[in-house]
């Protein structure tokens, strides 16, 4: 990260300075180098104690007097770094510096100024050391603030997008979070247009490649750090810096190299930090019942409670959890829910507390209404579920259809069904065709005899209904024979390793259409494998010449070093492909 120093311009214009009547002999092109430092020296050979960004004072009166001496003196300043060279004119040079030693400072693009009065160092100095001073302790209170604001957000539980919007409203640049598949989570323009900010954004983002956690990418403009926690990165949140401003460019003092300022640094990865704690804290709102019921399902489900115990606190609640046969329902919304926003779960991708608490209600109305019982609470940030126990195994099909019935009785604004009646339900079979509770799906696991596997079941449930949230069939009641490949690849879509995964097998082809979008290779590769690799049917399916679909073939095989008549090679392929769909379905 780079520290904050005045330039060689900002210097000259200091009181001590401008006392001594300042005046440019070369390299102009420098005066916008930062000063680290201020060096007095009288000697020539001074270059080998110095490291770069220093200010040089002399009187000049120790330096060569041949004009090879002087090239090769100011030759040693230019070679390691430093940002100028101040000679007083008086002792040594009287009219001026020799042209010799301006020649050479311009040609080294290194500021050379002339003190045409005689100036105490030790005023330039000391100004320029408290100008240095004063200009951490800014960027100090700044830092200071930073932490203050992330420490209040994560304190808050504040959501991706609140956080993001912090980011944006402190630096006034764009910002964006993307998860590793390049998918924007949450974004914030800054006053700027959002559809240009994310028109083409996963092709925009594959280009930008830094090495590093936090890392500046000047071709981009954009300052990118990881998110993630616990060992697991699951995103990158990324900030457009075009420089100017309150954040003007910091050119490192040794390099020159130009780089945001070390607060902007400190504000994205504070902000990455609060998303990562932020994902591993769950606020919840319940009542104390509810909390109970959320307490028991998440011991059933993690196991962290002995059954012995669940069904003690259960009894206590009047539910009889022992000897009977039990099923786990998980209703969660359905991607293509007209309430659910544009990415199917509510703003934001998030159906909201109030919205959940809702859902959680209507779950247990439905339940109370089909005259079951069993726990009802929400399992997680986007579904609820409900473990009914039931008098025996023959009733687990009449139970579930009198749920699903009840469940869309008490969800009026739902969607209606194409068919009204719901008969009944399991493995698919007597629901008439239509959404049997409007824009939910209700999914259920495999029925169990014990409480101890009653959290397998559980689990199940909640697996089938992510799976099934972009599934179009219009199923009463979605289980396990219903999601295959494509649905278990869904419901991992937001696993890191399965996005690794796509990356490793897929990242080069996508970064080549990224840089050549008119040539679509990863739909030429999609054709081949959905067409069992029969080229001459693929290139039918995707209107390509059988010679064009060869050289396409052939170039993708390139791209990705791949043999593409290997039968295991094409497998890994297209396992890469769906899972891509699943992470990205459009």
């Amino acid at each position: 990260m780079s520290l904050v120093f005045p330039t060689v311009r900002e210097v000259l214009a200091l009181g001590p300075v401008r006392h001594g009547a300042p005046r440019l002999v070369a390299g102009e092109a420098g005066l916008d180098r930062p000063v680290r430092w201020v060096h007095v020296a009288e000697v020539p050979d001074i270059a080998t104690l110095l490291r770069g960004g220093e200010l040089v004072l002399t009187t000049g009166i120790g330096l060569p007097g041949a004009d090879a001496g002087l090239r090769a003196f100011i030759g040693d300043l230019a070679g390691v770094g430093v940002s100028g060279l101040v000679v007083e004119l008086g002792r040594r040079y009287h009219t001026g510096v020799p042209r010799v030693m301006a020649a050479a400072a311009e040609r080294h693009g290194m500021p050379l100024v002339e003190l045409r009065r005689a100036t105490p160092f030790v005023r330039v100095t000391e100004a320029v050391h408290a100008l240095i001073v004063d200009a951490q302790l800014t960027e100090l209170r700044a830092t200071e603030e930073i932490h203050q604001r992330f420490t209040e957000l994560s304190v808050e539980g504040a959501d991706p997008g609140e956080v993001v919007r912090q980011v944006a409203e402190l630096s006034g640049c764009p910002v964006v979070l993307e998860n590793l598949s390049r998918q924007v989570l949450a974004y914030d323009p800054a006053r700027e247009n959002a559809e240009l900010l994310l028109d083409g954004w996963e092709q925009h983002s594959r280009r930008i490649q830094p090495a590093g956690r936090t890392v500046y990418d000047p071709d981009s403009g954009w300052l990118v750090t990881t998110v993630g926690a616990r060992g697991e990165d699951w995103g990158r949140l990324l900030l457009r810096w075009p420089g100017g401003g309150e954040w003007s460019s910091v050119r490192d003092a040794v390099t020159g190299a130009v780089s945001p300022p070390t607060r902007l640094t400190i504000l994205v990865e504070r902000a990455a930090s609060t998303l990562a704690l932020g994902r591993l804290i769950r606020r919840d709102a319940e009542g104390l019942e509810r909390q109970i019921h959320r307490t028991l399902l998440t011991a059933l489900l993690d196991r962290s409670r002995p059954v012995d115990e669940v069904a003690l606190r259960a009894r206590g609640l009047g539910l009889v959890l022992e000897r009977r046969h039990l099923v786990g329902v998980v209703v969660r919304h359905r991607a293509d829910d007209p309430e659910s926003g544009p990415t199917g779960t509510g703003n934001g991708g998030d159906p909201g507390p109030a919205r959940l608490r809702d859902l959680a209600e209507a779950v247990g109305q439905a339940v109370r209404e089909a005259n079951l019982t069993g726990l009802t609470s929400a399992v997680d940030d986007q579904a609820v579920g409900t473990l009914l126990a039931l008098p025996d195994p023959a009733a687990e099909d009449r139970a579930l259809a009198s749920f699903a019935a009840a469940l869309r009785r008490t969800r009026p604004e739902s969607r209606p069904a194409d068919v009204a009646s719901i008969r009944a339900a399991g493995g698919g079979r007597g629901v008439e065709p239509g959404r049997g509770a409007g824009g939910l799906i209700i999914a259920a696991g495999a029925g169990v005899g014990s409480l101890r596997e009653a959290g397998r079941s559980l689990i199940e449930a909640r697996q089938v209904a992510e799976a099934a949230r972009n599934d179009r069939r219009d199923l009463p009641i979605f289980r396990l024979p219903h999601v295959g490949l494509a649905g278990l690849l869904h419901l991992l879509r937001d696993e890191p390793r399965l996005q690794t995964f796509v990356e490793r097998e897929l990242g080069a082809l996508l970064v080549y259409d990224a840089q050549h979008p008119r040539e679509h290779l990863l739909g030429t590769l999609r054709a081949y494998l959905e067409q069992g690799r029969n080229k001459s049917a693929a290139a039918s399916a995707a209107h390509l010449s059988r010679p064009a679909f060869y050289e396409r073939l052939a170039r993708i095989g390139r791209i990705l070093d791949v043999d593409l008549d290997s039968v295991d090679a094409c497998l890994s392929l297209h396992v890469a492909l769906l899972a891509l769909t699943a992470i990205r379905p459009s």
